[in-house]
């Protein structure tokens, strides 16, 4: 299904959540749970356009088709409304991206400025800024290895978008496979050492940002704890 059409065949869901909320002690039977499920599924995938729809107009349509009336465009019509709409969400969604991203990167760059004025962060020449917490020992690791760390990701307006202490598990992988902030950053540890490293976008995932919690351009700082260094 293109995506047009998946944007109509979603939006038409918008009749199971209308109402109140529903309370679980309500929702009793297999097919109740079920369509609260798909419901909120539905719901969730409408969230980006959830003030580009018109819900009176949808419910209008739902029921010509269910009342098997003659709608009021033919097939082919429909179709082009859909690609126009699509394409214009799709441009709207690309100038709030790009508006977000200056933005982010603007203040990324005032934040940077200011922080390494500070006596104990270094700045290196890629513009990676670091903060020793603890001193490790030993060897430091080449980009080729192996490490296994903890660490906590926040954005500079202090809001943890992922952290392997809350999941009460360190992560292992090789150095050389994730942003170059981090393969940087981390090379200047030893074992044991726990540093706060301040990432510039460029050096972290850019323009593109990473999932919904790290936007375009965004400036990212990382408490990382150097556990252990395996050799490939």
């Amino acid at each position: 299904m293109n995506r047009p059409s998946r944007l109509l065949a979603i939006s038409a869901g918008i009749l199971l959540m209308a109402g109140c909320g529903a309370e679980k002690s309500k929702l009793k039977t297999d097919t109740e749970q079920f369509s609260y499920a798909i419901g909120v599924e539905i719901g969730r995938s409408l969230d980006p356009i959830s003030t580009d729809l018109d819900y009176k107009a949808l419910k209008h349509g739902m029921n010509d088709v269910q009342a098997k009336k003659e709608l009021a465009f033919t097939d082919e019509e429909l179709e082009k409304i859909k690609m126009t709409v699509a394409q214009t969400l799709m441009e709207k969604q690309q100038q709030k991206r790009t508006s977000d991203g200056e933005a982010a990167l603007k203040k990324g760059e005032e934040f940077l400025a200011k922080n390494g004025k500070k006596d104990n962060v270094v700045t290196t020449e890629s513009g990676l800024q670091y903060e020793v917490l603890t001193e490790g020992e030993g060897a430091n690791p080449a980009a080729t290895d192996i490490v296994t760390v903890h660490y906590k990701g926040t954005l500079i307006n202090g809001d943890t978008f992922d952290s392997s202490y809350d999941r009460g598990q360190p992560i292992q992988f090789p150095l050389d496979r994730v942003i170059p902030g981090w393969t940087e950053g981390v090379q200047l540890m030893k074992a044991g050492a726990k540093h706060r490293l301040f990432i510039p976008a460029s050096l972290g995932y850019g323009e593109m940002g990473s999932g919904e919690k790290i936007g375009p351009n965004e400036t990212l700082i990382f408490e990382v704890e150097l556990l252990d260094i395996t050799k490939p």
